[in-house]
């Protein structure tokens, strides 16, 4: 069930929403819970069975996982919290790499003339994040941080919460356990605060994300002998503005679903696209998976301390992880490696501070742009063949122009609303247009929040209505 659907629109949401106003306070966890897992039945199908058993594992291993006041079970603990984090990376390798690595298993045989099988597994939706979550959770009790939770329902709101549960943002468990006890308190002044917010995330995702699409996919679909400086160009650009605004949208309406179901979840984008230093984008863009990997992969490598050299062996070993997050394929992880390079690079030479000067900013904020965008040909590029011919068409100019199929696909409204795009990602760093809208009560934040709870709003609707959205790009992670 897409977000953007009308299914979730018109039926899903609402009746979520009126159940938990109406009902009583101690029932509402539990509507929440039990609508979230109707919520991902609908797509997951047997594949909920999965998150079922990982919720059963992670739970009962809590209360054993808290340390009293002397610790004298630490040994115990520390053996139980490594035998957990085993079980849940290994139920996500299982089901997200396992196909891959026979894939790979079987090339290696055919070299020598042998034969070996090649897996295929269906990816269950959202597996990338509520692995994470399950693993924040026992981690966080694990080192005191927060009490485990004895009630099974708060546990099931936290894991299986609709908003968050197939695309993200990552919650971290010390983030909401003091929001998931029944005493919380639920206003129509959250409803009113969420619902621009969400509106401005569903604009984002099916008026310009949707509209872009074709383009992006004709660009990337063009074959290596028709690909040209022009065609590698608009795709990689058309995919950079889609993939931001799918992915910050679906945020949008997450966080804004959140709010208005009384949780107020964290941010993930912070208008990456402004930002003057690799590293700056990275504190920008998708921060609830940069936070986690700082929290639970990063810091327990030693972070920055020991010197240079371990501070960039645990980069490269963060982003190379970061990259096979996002997919089994080798194109994932060489833009995972390609953004942890960046990144030494930047922190070697000491360029990773933003520049003085109003010309340097200008340069620098183009240059990060300019590598963020042939990352993305490798992030969306169909294999490596693909991604290196399209980035070696773009540094190598001719006049040939576009193929038919991409000309058909650049209509003139698609045209107007990538240039509308890109001037939105030119605009200054701040405000960040969703907190804006969510708690601002200034002049800008007004009028913004007019256009789109009535423009904008209106106009999604209506391309809901005629089914011209698609699935969002990280239900595929």
């Amino acid at each position: 069930m897409s977000f953007a659907s009308p299914l979730f629109l018109w039926y899903f949401v609402p009746a979520t929403l009126l159940a938990v106003l109406i009902a009583p306070r101690k029932w509402r966890n539990g509507i929440i819970a039990t609508g979230s897992l109707i919520f991902y039945a609908t797509g997951a199908g047997p594949t909920t069975l999965l998150l079922l058993s990982c919720m059963v594992v992670n739970f009962l291993a809590g209360p054993a996982l808290e340390p009293d006041e002397w610790d004298w079970r630490q040994a115990t603990r520390r053996r139980l919290l490594i035998g957990v984090i085993i079980f849940d990376v290994a139920v996500l390798v299982i089901w997200k790499y396992a196909g891959f690595a026979s894939e790979q298993i079987a090339g290696f045989a055919q070299l020598f003339g042998g034969d070996s099988p090649v897996l295929h597994l269906a990816l269950p939706i959202g597996i990338s994040f509520y692995t994470f979550h399950h693993i924040s959770y026992v981690v966080d009790i694990y080192r005191g941080e927060r009490k485990a939770l004895r009630n099974p329902v708060s546990f099931a709101t936290y894991i299986s919460m609709f908003p968050q549960l197939v695309a993200g943002p990552i919650v971290r468990y010390r983030e909401i356990a003091d929001q998931l006890p029944q005493h919380r308190s639920h206003r129509l002044d959250d409803v009113a605060a969420g619902f621009p917010r969400f509106a401005l995330g569903l604009c984002k995702k099916v008026i310009i994300a949707d509209s872009l699409a074709p383009v992006a996919d004709a660009c990337f679909a063009t074959s290596g002998e028709d690909m040209t400086f022009a065609i590698a160009w608009l795709g990689a650009i058309t995919f950079t503005l889609q993939l931001y605004f799918d992915f910050s949208g679906y945020s949008d309406m997450a966080i804004g679903l959140g709010r208005m179901l009384g949780f107020r979840l964290p941010e993930n984008f912070a208008r990456p696209y402004s930002s003057v230093t690799v590293t700056e984008f990275w504190r920008r863009w998708h921060m609830s998976l940069s936070r986690w990997f700082r929290d639970y992969v990063y810091i327990p490598l030693g972070g920055n301390r020991g010197g240079a050299a371990k501070t960039y062996r645990n980069l490269c070993i963060v982003f190379v992880l970061t990259g096979f997050w996002h997919g089994a394929a080798w194109t994932f992880l060489v833009w995972g490696a390609y953004h942890g390079a960046l990144l030494i690079i930047e922190r070697g030479f000491g360029w990773d501070r933003a520049p003085t000067g109003r010309f340097a900013y200008i340069r620098r904020r183009a240059l990060t742009m300019l590598l963020v965008v042939i990352g993305w040909v490798f992030f969306n590029a169909a294999d490596m063949g693909a991604a290196l011919t399209m980035i070696g068409n773009m540094l190598l100019p001719d006049f040939t122009g576009l193929t038919d199929a991409v000309t058909v696909a650049l209509t003139n409204q698609r045209g107007w609303i990538l240039l509308a795009a890109l001037a939105i990602v030119f605009l200054p760093p701040h405000p960040v247009a969703g907190p804006m809208l969510e708690s601002s009560r200034g002049k800008v934040a007004g009028a913004l929040r007019i256009g789109v709870m009535t423009v904008g709003l209106a106009y999604a609707a209506i391309l809901v209505a005629t089914g011209t959205f698609s699935p969002f790009l990280y239900y595929q992670f």
